[in-house]
């Protein structure tokens, strides 16, 4: 008898006569996923994804780019995101794969309901999330710094990764339900998790209002990744953004709902009730998703519109001076510098707006957005008498190796919707900043490497017990 016979004759067998059927289920399906190594490669790309994230986030803190907060509730979320990810497959190969191995009609000879079949299978399927919330919690301490975040990272995140991994894993197994293979439920599966995804990836601007706040708080993710910003990065309280969680419940409930009272008592053979009909239902929804992502990442073409104005700008005797004309810095430090601003007219001068701008001068470099390089662009005046003077300082963080100049513009406020003004610009900074990188930032490498290091050792060894028992299986007893 081949190896390949052996270990479908065992599936067949659900042994523990006495035990709920349901907790057989769980128990073969839990060896199938663990010991035959779906579950390990999918954590372990997990590790290896989280791993990158966290490297590039603590080299960026290196740099005052991210605070910790920030850096956990991003890692938290990814952690979610991939973790729901791997939910959703593993749901979407449980009932279709069973199909295809032709081992579903063992389990369905079985004198049980079709919903404890489907109840055990969803158990073993929500099995992979803990072990991924637990293998980022090393990541979220470490990046933490220290900070009591962590605590509250590892509460919530917890709670909402509950809440929502094994919905996304009912959500798969009801689209593997309704496929007579893999190729389908997967493909079912990966539009439904593109179409909620989305809605998390749009501008800032865009989640704003009130069709976008309504968005954001009728996807479950959008809003899990909401109420975690709160709760984590601006320090808000539970009382204020619980709202966000319902979504989330209500969607848990609904698709439990679905799959268990709805689709299970009718597990069969054939995809679904009506197999035909779902299957190209599903297809038309994963093609349709697929379609509407497209569109959506496209980049959009907004053709700038030209204005020429014939009116000139009115002159104002304002000038900016800065107490610094070159530099040269290591990656990771910053320049503090001074401006000052002199009304050399004879009238007071409107309110003035101080900008502060880097142009990289390297053409092949990268452009620099101010907003990264000093954490504060822009400050204000509201007037100056004739001959007066104001000062302020000003911190410019070297974030990238380059050659750089940083210069200033005071604006005059225009009179009025129909004026303009004429912008004053200051001598430059020629800023020079030389390439220094830490080969640990943050302390995070040796979690980076060791935890993917520590999977595939697990995965090794897995694979070795997993072997043991198909030779000893395939060796006829009593001989």
């Amino acid at each position: 008898m081949s190896t390949k016979q052996n270990m479908n004759n065992s599936r067949g067998e659900l042994p523990g006569a006495g035990a709920p059927t349901w907790w057989l289920v769980f128990i073969r399906e839990l060896n199938e996923l663990w010991m035959g190594g779906k579950a390990p490669v999918l954590v372990l790309i997990f590790s290896i994804l989280l791993g990158i994230m966290t490297y590039v986030l603590a080299s960026n803190s290196e740099l005052s780019l991210i605070p910790p907060q920030e850096m956990v509730y991003e890692t938290l979320k990814a952690a979610i995101a991939v973790g729901l990810f791997i939910s959703l497959i593993i749901g979407a190969d449980s009932i279709s794969g069973e199909r295809e191995r032709a081992t579903l009609e063992s389990l369905l000879l079985t004198p049980t309901s079709r919903r404890q079949i489907v109840f055990g299978k969803f158990l073993a399927g929500v099995s992979p999330w803990p072990v991924c919330f637990a293998i980022a919690i090393p990541y979220m301490h470490v990046i933490s710094q220290g900070n009591e975040v962590f605590r509250h990272a590892v509460v919530w995140g917890a709670i909402t990764g509950s809440i929502l991994a094994p919905a996304y894993t009912a959500m798969g197994m009801i689209g593997s339900f309704w496929s007579n293979s893999n190729k389908t439920s997967l493909f079912v599966g990966l539009g439904i998790y593109v179409l909620f995804l989305l809605p998390t990836t749009l501008p800032g601007r865009a989640q704003t209002g009130l069709m976008g706040s309504l968005l954001q708080q009728v996807n479950p993710i959008a809003a899990v990744n909401h109420f975690l910003s709160k709760i984590l990065v601006n320090n808000r309280t539970l009382g204020e953004w619980w709202p966000f969680l319902l979504s989330s419940v209500v969607f848990a409930l609904l698709v439990y709902g679905v799959l268990f009272l709805y689709a299970s008592p009718s597990l069969r053979l054939e995809a679904g009730k009506t197999s035909k009909f779902w299957a190209a239902i599903g297809r038309l929804i994963g093609v349709g998703v697929l379609v509407i992502a497209g569109l959506v990442v496209l980049p959009g073409v907004s053709p700038a519109a030209a204005q020429e104005t014939t009116h000139a700008a009115p002159q104002h005797a304002v000038q900016i001076t800065i107490d610094m004309d070159y530099k040269t810095v290591k990656a990771g430090d910053y320049i503090l510098y001074n401006t000052v601003v002199t009304n050399h007219g004879t009238e007071n001068s409107p309110a003035l707006c101080l900008a502060m701008n880097i142009v990289n001068l390297d053409a092949a470099g990268d452009i620099v957005d101010p907003e990264d390089w000093s954490p504060q662009r822009t400050q204000y005046v509201e007037t100056l008498a004739p001959g007066e003077s104001a000062t302020h300082g000003w911190r410019v963080n070297a974030i990238l190796d380059g050659d750089y100049l940083v210069y200033m513009v005071v604006i005059p406020e225009p009179a009025g919707r129909d004026a303009t003004s004429q912008p004053v610009a200051s001598s430059g900074i020629h800023l020079v900043v030389t390439p220094f990188t830490k080969l640990n930032p943050g302390g995070v490498l040796p979690y980076a490497i060791g935890g993917p290091l520590v999977l595939i050792g697990a995965i090794i060894l897995l694979y070795r017990i997993r072997r043991r028992k198909i030779d000893m299986g395939g060796t006829p007893t009593g001989s």
